[in-house]
């Protein structure tokens, strides 16, 4: 309940500053989604609401996942090829830490995408874990397409309730429900199309 009182509050204060920019609000609260993949702090599923709030449903979806997918390619490349090698001069000689870090490499795309799906997994973190192990941006790419539609939607759909929503079993449901609809539709397009997510 306080959580949502003080969520509301901030969705409040982040719409009367965009709605001070005019027609240009659409264009900051779409930079700001842009730059929450390199921020985790920023809380992307108020911007992804002003998104829908604005813009409406469909358009604020599209919006909202373009930049959402942008941003988190962005900060996959500069920690990939900024950070990358010095990771890997690092983490040379500890076993434990390349144990795990070669298991995330190698995760197979369709558990990938069930991961991003997932509404409260830290995407700043999967970004930096893809881009520090060298995930091949093929299957990252992938990934990324296919579960940030789940995120969007969810994130419109519940808006600034997220926690409380979070525990309503009927939300929960069709949440679940969207993941293994969205996981289903990465397997057919896998069969269609080879995108070799079973090889990875």
């Amino acid at each position: 309940m306080y959580y949502n009182i003080f969520m509301i509050s901030v969705f409040d204060n982040i719409l009367s500053f965009i709605d001070t920019f005019g027609s240009y609000s659409v264009l900051i609260s779409t930079v700001l989604i842009l730059i929450e993949a390199l921020v985790p702090m920023l809380p992307i599923f108020v911007f992804i609401t002003v998104d829908y709030y604005v813009l409406g449903p469909l358009f604020g979806f599209i919006v909202s996942y373009i930049f959402t997918v942008l941003g988190c390619i962005s900060s996959y490349m500069i920690f990939k090829y900024g950070f990358g090698d010095k990771f890997d001069y690092l983490t040379r000689n500890k076993k434990m830490v390349k144990k795990y870090t070669t298991l995330f490499k190698n995760i197979s795309t369709g558990k990938l995408v069930l991961i991003i799906s997932f509404p409260f997994t830290p995407s700043f973190f999967v970004n930096v874990a893809a881009g520090l192990t060298k995930m091949d941006f093929k299957k990252y790419l992938t990934a990324l397409l296919f579960g940030k539609v789940a995120l969007v939607v969810y994130c419109g759909y519940v808006g600034v309730s997220l926690i409380e929503s979070f525990k309503n079993p009927i939300i929960l449901l069709k949440i679940v429900i969207l993941i293994l609809f969205i996981y289903l539709i990465y397997r057919i397009c896998d069969k269609l199309f080879n995108l070799g997510g079973h090889k990875w």
